[in-house]
């Protein structure tokens, strides 16, 4: 990208942002799906200013780790400890419920076992920068649904590990092979336990001391570069082994979650945070596949309603039993009822181990972007319909 679109292309994104989500946010439907429509209007579908949408989504990926870094530095390791239960129990029963449901209606769909597996698993998933986001904005992170749902979105984060090793085992090309060919599959794992290790043993002994050397310069911009570094070469690290760029992000917030510097952390952080995640949502409106609609429209609605329906009924019933609060259940149902951005990896890579069809590969993708969709405007719906008629507003 030479100097003038990348000027073009800042432009467009700043203005499209500018225009659409104060609007949306005027209309009582939230920043996220404000950023969504301004992505689908300039992107290839819509106006066709933009066409070089995987780039953008790349670089905007950062934004989801930006996020996560902060959340990591609001919870000390004491605080997540605390929070095992809902993380393992609450998080876990929804990852394995999901899975098996969706695992069971493609296998019911006529899919081979190896295809329903894997679009069980990464429909499993939610958008952690969507709920986050919207948490975020309706001050719900501290109450009980918003507890919760934060949980089943960082043990879903956790669970992108063990379902990026077991691709390789489920490859076609390795079904029956010698232990040689499951070998380099452990391998990958242990080098990916490795690396978490590392990054948990390295922030605990090094970190503050190379932040104080830092601090004691009095260079603020210097500070922030560092925090800046910090974050990315984090992620960078966990993407040389195929992890969650967020995981790692996360993790190294959490060790700097006691710090002296995590206020000066946060405050420089925050700007680039919503930038970045702004620029994300539009990536995501930019990539929506709408000829696939326009192809097989009812295929295409159905299996968004299907995904939306099936997680929103599973996600109800644990909160159910987990349990919360009555008006709380409906709102964490719908923030989590969406396909997430990790599943866009995960299919990725299954595509290239020949797990997925290309066709089914795209056909997924497009689901999961449109179910992002749908998240802000159910949730509009759902605070006008619904909330008023409970015996309390979910915030409570």
């Amino acid at each position: 990208m030479d100097e003038h679109s990348l000027l073009y292309g800042a432009i467009l994104y700043l203005a499209a942002a500018v225009v659409t989500v104060p609007l949306f946010k005027r209309l009582g439907l939230g920043s996220v799906l404000g950023y969504l429509v301004a992505g689908v209007t300039i992107g290839p579908w819509g106006l066709g200013l933009i066409s070089d949408v995987e780039l953008i989504l790349q670089v905007s990926e950062f934004g989801v780790v930006l996020l996560l870094f902060l959340i990591g530095l609001e919870l000390n390791p004491r605080r997540l400890w605390e929070m095992r239960r809902p993380i393992l129990g609450l998080g876990g029963a929804q990852v394995v419920a999901t899975a098996i449901a969706l695992t069971a209606l493609g296998l019911l769909s006529g899919l081979d076992w190896r295809s329903a597996l894997v679009a069980g698993m990464g429909l499993a998933l939610s958008s952690t920068a969507i709920a986050l986001q919207i948490l975020t904005e309706r001050n719900l992170l501290p109450t009980p649904g918003g507890n919760a749902g934060f949980s089943v979105l960082l043990f879903q984060d956790i669970a992108v590990i063990p379902m990026l090793a077991v691709l390789p085992l489920l490859a076609p090309a390795l079904a029956g092979s010698s232990l040689e060919g499951t070998g380099g599959g452990w391998l990958d794992v242990l080098a990916r336990l490795g690396v978490i290790g590392a990054i948990v043993v390295g922030g605990h002994y090094l970190l503050r001391p190379v932040l104080r050397v830092i601090a004691a310069t009095g260079l603020r911009e210097i500070f922030t570069a560092f925090a800046l570094l910090l974050v990315i070469g984090t992620a960078a690290l966990m993407e040389t082994v195929h992890l969650s760029m967020a995981l790692g992000a996360f993790l190294a917030g959490v060790l700097l979650a006691d710090s002296e510097y995590r206020h000066a952390l946060e405050s420089d952080i925050e700007p680039f945070k919503g930038l970045l995640l702004g620029l994300f949502f539009i990536a995501v409106g930019m990539s929506i596949d709408f000829g696939l609609l326009l192809d097989s429209p009812f295929l295409v609605l159905a299996l968004v309603a299907g995904l939306v329906a099936v997680k929103g009924l599973i996600l109800y019933g644990l909160a159910a039993i987990y349990p919360l609060p009555g008006p709380q259940r409906g709102f964490f149902a719908l923030v989590l009822s969406q396909g997430g951005e990790f599943a866009f990896v995960l299919f990725g890579a299954a595509l290239g181990l020949q797990c997925l069809s290309a066709e089914l590969c795209g056909l997924l993708i497009g689901v999961v972007a449109l179910s992002m969709m749908t998240t802000p405007m159910l949730l509009g719906a759902y605070e006008v319909l619904v909330q008023p008629r409970l015996s309390g507003p979910a915030q409570q």
